[in-house]
Protein backbone atom coordinates (compact mmCIF):
# COMPACT_ATOMS: atom_id res chain seq x y z
CA UNK A 1 0.00 0.00 0.00
CA UNK A 2 2.90 2.47 -0.26
CA UNK A 3 1.13 4.18 -3.16
CA UNK A 4 -1.87 4.82 -0.89
CA UNK A 5 -0.06 7.15 1.49
CA UNK A 6 -1.72 10.15 -0.11
CA UNK A 7 -5.30 10.54 -1.19
CA UNK A 8 -7.83 7.79 -0.65
CA UNK A 9 -8.16 6.62 2.96
CA UNK A 10 -10.76 3.93 2.14
CA UNK A 11 -8.20 1.12 1.55
CA UNK A 12 -6.63 1.86 4.95
CA UNK A 13 -10.03 1.85 6.63
CA UNK A 14 -10.93 -1.45 4.98
CA UNK A 15 -7.70 -3.05 6.23
CA UNK A 16 -8.22 -1.55 9.70
CA UNK A 17 -11.70 -3.05 9.86
CA UNK A 18 -10.30 -6.45 8.89
CA UNK A 19 -7.88 -6.25 11.82
CA UNK A 20 -10.70 -5.05 14.09
CA UNK A 21 -12.88 -8.04 13.18
CA UNK A 22 -9.94 -10.46 13.42
CA UNK A 23 -9.04 -9.25 16.93
CA UNK A 24 -12.65 -9.43 18.12
CA UNK A 25 -13.24 -12.86 16.61
CA UNK A 26 -10.03 -14.34 17.98
CA UNK A 27 -10.66 -12.83 21.42
CA UNK A 28 -13.97 -14.73 21.61
CA UNK A 29 -12.34 -18.12 20.99
CA UNK A 30 -12.66 -20.25 24.10
CA UNK A 31 -11.05 -23.53 23.08
CA UNK A 32 -7.90 -22.00 21.60
CA UNK A 33 -6.59 -18.86 23.26
CA UNK A 34 -4.46 -16.67 21.00
CA UNK A 35 -3.63 -13.56 23.03
CA UNK A 36 -0.49 -12.73 21.00
CA UNK A 37 -2.47 -12.65 17.78
CA UNK A 38 -5.34 -10.71 19.36
CA UNK A 39 -2.91 -8.06 20.59
CA UNK A 40 -1.17 -7.91 17.19
CA UNK A 41 -4.44 -7.32 15.34
CA UNK A 42 -5.52 -4.70 17.92
CA UNK A 43 -2.26 -2.82 17.27
CA UNK A 44 -2.67 -3.19 13.51
CA UNK A 45 -6.22 -1.81 13.66
CA UNK A 46 -5.00 1.28 15.50
CA UNK A 47 -2.04 1.70 13.14
CA UNK A 48 -4.16 1.51 10.01
CA UNK A 49 -6.77 3.90 11.36
CA UNK A 50 -4.03 6.40 12.19
CA UNK A 51 -2.65 6.01 8.67
CA UNK A 52 -6.15 6.44 7.22
CA UNK A 53 -6.50 9.69 9.12
CA UNK A 54 -3.11 10.91 7.92
CA UNK A 55 -3.97 9.99 4.33
CA UNK A 56 -7.28 11.84 4.62
CA UNK A 57 -5.37 14.94 5.78
CA UNK A 58 -2.79 14.47 3.01
CA UNK A 59 0.01 14.07 5.55
CA UNK A 60 3.01 12.04 4.43
CA UNK A 61 4.10 9.39 6.92
CA UNK A 62 7.13 7.11 6.93
CA UNK A 63 6.89 3.35 6.69
CA UNK A 64 6.57 2.55 10.40
CA UNK A 65 4.62 0.49 12.91
CA UNK A 66 5.28 3.03 15.68
CA UNK A 67 1.88 4.30 16.81
CA UNK A 68 3.39 7.18 18.77
CA UNK A 69 5.34 8.39 15.74
CA UNK A 70 2.13 8.36 13.71
CA UNK A 71 0.28 10.11 16.53
CA UNK A 72 2.89 12.89 16.58
CA UNK A 73 1.99 13.62 12.96
CA UNK A 74 -1.76 13.40 13.56
CA UNK A 75 -1.84 15.77 16.55
CA UNK A 76 -0.40 18.52 14.36
CA UNK A 77 -3.80 18.51 12.63
CA UNK A 78 -6.03 17.61 15.58
CA UNK A 79 -4.60 18.27 19.03
CA UNK A 80 -7.49 16.41 20.71
CA UNK A 81 -5.98 13.15 19.46
CA UNK A 82 -3.33 13.56 22.14
CA UNK A 83 -5.85 11.86 24.45
CA UNK A 84 -5.14 8.62 22.56
CA UNK A 85 -1.48 8.58 23.60
CA UNK A 86 -1.80 6.23 26.64
CA UNK A 87 -3.89 3.71 24.71
CA UNK A 88 -1.61 3.84 21.68
CA UNK A 89 1.48 3.48 23.88
CA UNK A 90 0.03 0.33 25.44
CA UNK A 91 -0.60 -1.24 22.00
CA UNK A 92 2.71 -0.17 20.48
CA UNK A 93 4.80 -3.21 21.57
CA UNK A 94 2.40 -5.66 19.93
CA UNK A 95 3.43 -4.65 16.39
CA UNK A 96 6.68 -6.57 16.46
CA UNK A 97 7.86 -7.64 19.90
CA UNK A 98 5.12 -10.18 20.59
CA UNK A 99 5.24 -11.77 17.14
CA UNK A 100 8.48 -13.60 17.86
CA UNK A 101 9.63 -16.04 20.55
CA UNK A 102 10.49 -14.59 23.92
CA UNK A 103 7.52 -12.33 24.66
CA UNK A 104 3.99 -13.54 25.33
CA UNK A 105 0.77 -11.64 25.86
CA UNK A 106 -1.63 -12.83 28.54
CA UNK A 107 -5.39 -13.18 28.24
CA UNK A 108 -5.72 -10.11 30.46
CA UNK A 109 -3.48 -8.13 28.12
CA UNK A 110 -5.54 -9.31 25.16
CA UNK A 111 -8.76 -8.12 26.83
CA UNK A 112 -7.17 -4.73 27.55
CA UNK A 113 -5.88 -4.52 23.98
CA UNK A 114 -9.42 -5.08 22.69
CA UNK A 115 -10.78 -2.32 24.94
CA UNK A 116 -8.08 0.12 23.84
CA UNK A 117 -8.52 -0.81 20.19
CA UNK A 118 -12.26 -0.10 20.43
CA UNK A 119 -11.63 3.29 22.05
CA UNK A 120 -9.00 4.26 19.47
CA UNK A 121 -11.15 3.04 16.59
CA UNK A 122 -14.18 5.00 17.80
CA UNK A 123 -12.21 8.22 18.21
CA UNK A 124 -10.43 7.93 14.86
CA UNK A 125 -13.63 7.04 13.03
CA UNK A 126 -15.17 10.21 14.48
CA UNK A 127 -12.18 12.21 13.22
CA UNK A 128 -12.65 10.63 9.79
CA UNK A 129 -16.34 11.55 9.79
CA UNK A 130 -17.45 7.90 9.95
CA UNK A 131 -20.13 6.33 12.12
CA UNK A 132 -19.03 4.02 14.92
Amino acid sequence: MPGERRGNSKPWIKKAEEDYEAARTLARKRRVNLPNVVCFHAQQCAEKYLKALLVSRRVYFPKTHDLLELLSLAVLHDSALELLRPSLASLNPYAVLFRYPGEHATLTEARRAIQRMRYIRERLRQSLGLSS
